[in-house]
């Protein structure tokens, strides 16, 4: 669950002004006075009060035991290029937000010593001749939607944001990494840039990595053949390389596909997550039947394209539904190449309500050979 409270801050006690202690001068052998302080009694210093801090829960699964590669840890924002406040809660602003990924670079946040939720009047966009943003919220930082808008947008094809190559889709920066912060009510719900979706998070383009990051309540169109990702749509990624989710959570999620994680022609590592509550409500499948809308596949991950991977690791997947096929994972790769590896996981009570691949419950896959499952039960 993710906090919106906030604390005052108490400051510290009055300081309190003691007289200096008298001196008599007294002789020495040398013949030179020295002064010696006389004191009556001692003074202690009056302690300062402290304001105990508090955190949001860790997300993820806890008993993920996955193995994190250096390219899917945390960045260090011990020394950030820009702080979004000054210390209280109100200093916390949709503007200074904006204001921040607009400026990109390593990006914290001072908001007080409680969680606090800054609800997003506009979409923060990177721009893209930015080489790095990240957004560290100190796990203490929600960022909320208000369930009117996206939250977080970038795309290397978008000229409003800086034109930087010809080849746009296939850039290599910005590199934009989410940690310690949260998302929620994001709703792209009506907006159709490139094809929609991306309730919480959009990407075209660069790279995107998430760690420790919880996503609860975004939304996406509810109806639609390919479009989805309440949470997170990617489309794109600089040299094929996976978008890595490291312990995160995902949970209420609702698209017409991928209520959690959406993409097309993009591979993932999932890494110590946990996914629970994510509804694909569209229907008619992909491509979508006729006198249907389209959609209503994988609850929780929907995977589209050819050549791509998705690598499950201490990863739990239960209680996600879809309305078509893929209560959990929706994977097709079109040219049959695509892989999928689920490893150390557990992948349980994800419904299908139209269809799924025999023997994978919760799964509807159409790649190379089967999915490759060790150390995980499906049920």
């Amino acid at each position: 669950m993710v906090g919106a409270c906030s604390a005052e801050d108490k400051g510290d006690a009055p300081t309190q002004f003691v007289a200096a202690p008298s001196v008599s001068a007294v002789p020495v052998e040398s013949g030179v006075p020295s002064a010696v302080p006389s004191v009556s009694a001692s003074v202690s210093p009056t302690p300062k009060k402290t304001v105990k801090e508090t955190f949001l829960p860790k997300p993820g699964n806890s008993s993920g035991r996955a193995t994190i590669p250096s390219a899917a840890k945390p960045i260090n924002t011990g020394k950030p290029d820009r702080t979004v406040g000054t210390g209280t809660p109100a200093s916390c602003t949709s503007a200074a937000v904006v204001k921040a990924v607009a400026a990109g670079g390593i990006v914290t946040f001072d908001c007080g010593p409680a969680p606090v939720t800054i609800t997003m009047t506009a979409t923060a966009k990177v721009k893209n001749a930015h080489t790095t943003l990240v957004l560290d919220g100190g796990n203490k930082v929600t960022l909320s939607g208000g369930g009117k808008r996206r939250i977080l947008y970038m795309n290397t094809c978008d000229k409003a944001q800086g034109w930087t190559t010809s080849h746009c889709q296939d850039q290599d920066t910005p590199r934009m990494t989410v940690q310690n912060i949260a998302f929620t009510g994001g709703n792209s719900t009506g907006d159709d840039t490139e094809g929609g979706g991306g309730g919480a998070i959009f990407v075209r383009g660069g790279h995107l990595k998430v760690v420790n990051a919880r996503f609860t309540n975004n939304r996406c169109d509810r109806t639609g053949p390919d479009l989805g990702g309440a949470a997170i749509r990617v489309l794109d990624q600089g040299g094929d390389t996976p978008v890595y989710v490291v312990g995160s959570t995902f949970t209420g999620g609702v698209c017409s596909n991928g209520s959690a994680l959406s993409s097309i022609g993009v591979s993932w590592t999932v890494l110590n997550s946990y996914f629970s509550g994510n509804s694909a409500v569209g229907k008619g499948a992909n491509p979508a039947r006729s006198g249907t809308p389209g959609g209503g596949s994988g609850g929780a991950i929907y995977n589209d394209g050819d050549r791509m991977t998705l690598t499950l690791d201490g990863t739990l997947i239960e209680g996600n539904k879809a309305v078509e096929g893929g209560g959990a994972i929706f994977f097709v790769s079109n040219d049959r190449t695509g892989t999928v590896v689920i490893r150390n996981s557990k992948l349980r009570k994800n419904p299908s309500a139209g269809f799924e691949t025999t023997g994978l419950p919760g799964i509807f896959y159409l790649g190379s050979g089967n999915p490759k499952v060790t150390g995980s039960s499906l049920s």
